[in-house]
């Protein structure tokens, strides 16, 4: 079942489309990631999301029901342009934001009490917003995204800012957030957070989705039908079946060759091939990074690939 449905959305901003005839799904219970370079539309579609502002065309369902007003205590949002008070102090702000998403001030303060010890941060409370460094503000503005347990939680480069610790324990905790039932929609431009994180994909490009799937079908949609060969010894082509793409020479004699398969020709026929001329040390299929994925996509005129 799909917590979102984005169904045929256009935005127009004066002489520029936005996004157009945008449609995706979100799964319940997974965490989504939206791709796309800067200025591709992803900011307008979670701008429509939170309500900011409205398609022009399209409709959006949230678990079922039509986007309304009502919706936005079930949607938590954290901005790549991190927007807290600075003149407040820590606590007063987090139990107000909490407060506007339908919490009561009690269940707030219990709730607030328990992720300030998950964080290490119980004596940031007084403290004002403007005294804390970017990334305790960012760790402050995570709670305020996640601390009423929204249904949807929408995070835009969350991990812009962080060193390597604090990153891995917000990874840690969008995790446990996942495991917990929350749906993520993870927009990021580090595919290597895709790679690790995410469940599903859409990749927006030129205001139009132009890839999109559950990860591991997407990575083999991009598949080559290559491998990679580490051998001693000489290995030489001898069939028609496959091609021999590139040859390095590694240390110690061991020598690593890139090869192609034509479409007929068995994985098991290649092992053999190989077995019978050197001796062999390794052998992987290459499968692309979405990295590789997003540059062959956004790089060149990003086709329609659905």
């Amino acid at each position: 079942m799909n917590i979102l449905e984005v169904q045929n959305v256009v935005k127009r901003y004066a002489n520029h489309t936005a996004l157009d005839d945008v449609s995706l799904e979100v799964p319940k219970g997974s965490i989504f990631g939206l791709l796309g370079p800067n200025g591709a539309g992803k900011t307008s579609l979670i701008r429509i999301i939170n309500q900011i502002t409205a398609p022009d065309e399209g409709r959006i369902l949230l678990d079922g029901e039509l986007l309304r007003q009502k919706h936005i205590e079930d949607i938590g949002y954290l901005p790549e342009e991190r927007g807290l008070y600075k003149k407040m102090k820590v606590g007063e702000q987090l139990l107000y934001l909490a407060q506007l998403k339908g919490m009561t001030k009690a269940e707030a303060t219990e709730k607030l009490k328990v992720w300030f010890i998950k964080f290490d941060i119980k004596d940031w409370w007084y403290k004002n917003v403007e005294d804390l460094s970017k990334g305790m503000q960012q760790k402050t503005q995570f709670i305020a995204t996640i601390v009423h347990e929204p249904k949807l939680i929408i995070l835009d480069e969350p991990f812009s800012g962080f060193d390597p610790i604090n990153a891995n324990l917000l990874k840690d905790e969008i995790l446990e957030l996942k495991k917990k039932g929350s749906t993520i929609i993870f927009s990021t431009h580090r595919m290597e957070s895709v790679e690790e994180l995410c469940d599903n994909i859409a990749l927006i490009n030129k205001s139009k989705v132009v890839l999109r799937g559950e990860k591991k079908e997407v990575k083999n949609r991009f598949k080559d039908n290559s491998y990679t060969v580490d051998y001693i010894g000489d290995f030489q082509s001898n069939s028609n079946d496959f091609q021999i793409i590139e040859t390095k020479n590694l240390e110690d004699g061991l020598k690593r060759s890139h090869i192609r398969l034509s479409p007929e020709y068995s994985v098991n026929n290649l092992i053999s091939n190989l077995i019978s001329q050197v001796e062999l040390k390794a052998f992987s299929e290459n499968i692309p990074s979405f990295n590789e994925i997003f540059i062959n996509v956004v790089g060149g005129e990003a086709n329609e690939i659905l």
